[in-house]
């Protein structure tokens, strides 16, 4: 495992092959490189039966819209022990590297989500889906192993099961086909021209992949985010000071405290567990920005839904545990139900920057897991 895995080589596609560029398809449509990394052993004898017998051509007819290409690298992305971030990380640089657009690598590991043993998940953001060999069986894995990598493309395009039956039932009204060809068309060199594309002809393909994240599951993933957070909240709200600096500091104050706070979890997120993804060549600098952009959705939309709760908490415990005698004496005036609001507003803000504290103490594993949702298939 560990010379392939040191010196990768891709495996040459005869004039037949599905993986030659010169496969036929529209010439007017843009293409789309799907890359397929195979561990040496068992998965590279089913990946190079798969690309003989026509993957290319089962992709295509699946996902119209571009002309896809399939290449083919034998190695061992890993050493095991390793977890699934590990392979994901290592099949990411490895794209980046010979410049896919998606990637499927075929691992000799087994995977698990939790607890639970699983044949197969996908990473939309990075465009990297891995598959257990090992937990395909002992019958029929060809077959099953393509109907996987099918299913596996699909989820690495941001769809899901409403977008997949669209599809079947009508292949060129498909919003799908539009998230193909956006994916395989080329961007010029002007990056002011890219992000416009990505505001316009992208937004498809941006709002899939944050969705296929579920960014509003984002808080459960971080523990000691929320216990920091937690710890923050009760401590200002039982505090007579915060209490006074709520009434006094009026809506423009609280609200750039409480952008504040979002920002502050949101760097410590992205740059604490190195989110924030680089790249050489212009493709891969493409692919990167759009890494990048969907990283920042997914985290911001997962601390605002974070931030959220927080306020919701931190209501409920303002109306339960401040005394609203001590509260009208503290504040010189009869406090109403808004001086409560804005209490929990402050509570709230301050709560984040402590869960920004909370997250600088998780492992980088743990924040990829919670920001970049793993969708499992075939339960075992």
């Amino acid at each position: 495992m560990d010379s392939a895995a040191d010196n990768p080589s891709p495996v040459p596609a005869d004039p037949g092959d599905p993986a030659d560029p010169g496969h036929p398809g529209d010439p007017s449509d843009p293409v789309v490189v799907l890359g397929v990394v195979a561990a040496p052993g068992q998965a590279i004898g089913l990946a190079r039966k798969l690309v003989e017998a026509n993957l290319a051509d089962h992709v295509q007819t699946t996902f119209p819209g571009a002309r896809w290409q399939v290449e083919l690298v034998e190695a061992a992305v890993v050493q095991p022990p390793a977890g699934d971030a590990e392979i994901v990380d290592a099949t990411r640089d490895l794209m980046l590297d010979h410049e896919w657009d998606l990637v499927v690598c075929m691992t000799d590991l087994p995977l698990h989500v939790g607890r639970r043993p699983v044949v197969a998940h996908a990473n939309a953001v990075h465009g990297v889906a891995v598959l257990s060999v090992p937990a395909l069986g002992a019958t029929g894995v060809r077959q099953r192993t393509r109907g996987i990598i099918t299913g596996l493309v699909g989820q690495l395009l941001g769809a899901d099961a409403d977008d997949l039956r669209e599809h079947q039932k009508s292949p060129s009204r498909s919003a799908l086909r539009h998230r193909v060809r956006q994916l395989g068309t080329d961007v010029d060199d002007d990056g002011t021209a890219f992000t416009a594309r990505v505001l316009t002809g992208n937004l498809r393909l941006l709002t899939g992949m944050v969705r296929a994240n579920r960014p509003w599951r984002l808080a459960l993933g971080l523990t000691r985010a929320l216990t920091g957070a937690i710890a923050a909240g009760v401590f200002a709200l039982v505090t007579a000071d915060i209490w006074l600096l709520a009434d006094t500091f009026g809506g423009i104050r609280l609200t750039g405290v409480a952008l504040g706070s979002i920002i502050a979890i949101t760097a410590t997120l992205i740059i604490g567990a190195n989110l924030w993804e680089r790249g050489g060549s212009r493709q891969t600098r493409e692919q990167v920005a759009l890494f990048n952009i969907t990283t920042v959705i997914t985290v911001v939309l997962g601390v605002a839904a974070f931030y959220a709760a927080l306020f919701v908490l931190a209501a409920l415990g303002a109306l339960c545990l401040v005394v609203p005698q001590v509260f009208s004496e503290t504040l010189g005036h009869p406090a109403g139900f808004t001086d409560y609001l804005e209490v929990a507003w402050l509570t709230c803000s301050l709560a984040t920057v402590g869960g920004a504290l909370g997250a600088g103490l998780e492992t980088d594993e743990s924040v990829r897991d919670a920001a970049y949702t793993q969708h499992p298939a075939d339960p075992i």
